[in-house]
């Protein structure tokens, strides 16, 4: 997940979570947008 962009990154958990992917999948995004410390960033534009 290295080579996603952060915003890539943020668009692929958005389009994950509103295709119903596997909770799996979600959650390795979830923890790359975490360690990148996109989360508060993420919280902030809703």
């Amino acid at each position: 997940m290295d080579i996603l962009s952060d915003d890539l990154l943020i668009e692929s958990y958005v389009k994950a979570k509103e295709y119903n992917l596997s909770a799996d999948f979600i959650r390795l995004i979830e923890e790359e947008i975490k360690r990148r410390s996109l989360d508060k960033e993420m919280k902030q534009t809703g």
